[in-house]
C-alpha cells in the first residue's frame, strides 16, 4: 500500500506560463531513500519528483519519479559530497528535469509529460519512506518566469 504522508510545500502556478525553478539541496542522509526533491503535484495519480536520493548501496545519487497512476522510477547519476542542484522546467504541457554538481553546467534527467488535466503545483519535498525520517535544506532557490530556450544545451 502506497502512503503519501511525506512533507512538501508547494504552489499552484498552472495558469502562469513556462518557468524554470531550481535550488541546491543538501539532504542528512539517514537510511535507504531519505532524499530531498523537487516536486510536480496533480493528485494522487499524477505527480513527478526530482530527488536527491541515497540509494541502498548508501551511494548519494540523482533519481526521477514520474507517476501516471502507476509510478516508474530512473536512477540519474552518483553524486560525491551530500549536496547537488535541481531544476525543474516548464515547457508548455511538458516539464524537463536538469541537475547540476556546479549549479552552472546542467544535465537533462528527464524530459516528459504528467498527462494530468489538474493543475499541477510546483514545489519542494522532503521523504523518508523507510527511516525515522531526515533533514533537507534548499538554498540558493531561484525561480526564473520565462520557457527554457533548449531543454537539451545544458545551460
Amino acid at each position: 500500500m502506497t502512503v503519501l504522508n511525506a512533507p512538501a510545500a508547494v504552489v499552484d502556478l498552472d495558469g502562469d506560463g513556462d518557468y524554470q525553478l531550481s535550488a541546491r539541496v543538501d539532504v542528512d542522509f539517514g537510511a535507504d531513500y531519505d532524499a530531498g526533491a523537487l516536486l510536480l503535484w496533480a493528485d494522487a495519480g499524477h505527480f513527478a519528483k526530482l530527488c536527491f536520493e541515497i540509494s541502498p548501496q548508501g551511494r548519494p545519487m540523482v533519481v526521477s519519479v514520474v507517476t501516471r497512476g502507476v509510478s516508474d522510477d530512473a536512477n540519474a547519476f552518483l553524486v560525491e559530497g551530500c549536496g547537488v542542484w535541481l531544476r525543474v522546467s516548464r515547457l508548455g504541457s511538458s516539464y524537463v528535469f536538469h541537475a547540476s554538481t556546479d549549479g552552472k553546467w546542467w544535465d537533462i534527467v528527464r524530459y516528459f509529460a504528467l498527462g494530468s488535466a489538474e493543475p499541477v503545483a510546483v514545489g519542494f519535498h522532503v521523504q523518508s519512506p523507510v527511516g525515522e525520517g531526515c533533514r533537507a535544506a534548499f538554498s540558493d532557490i531561484r525561480f526564473v518566469p520565462q520557457r527554457l530556450a533548449d531543454p537539451r544545451d545544458g545551460s
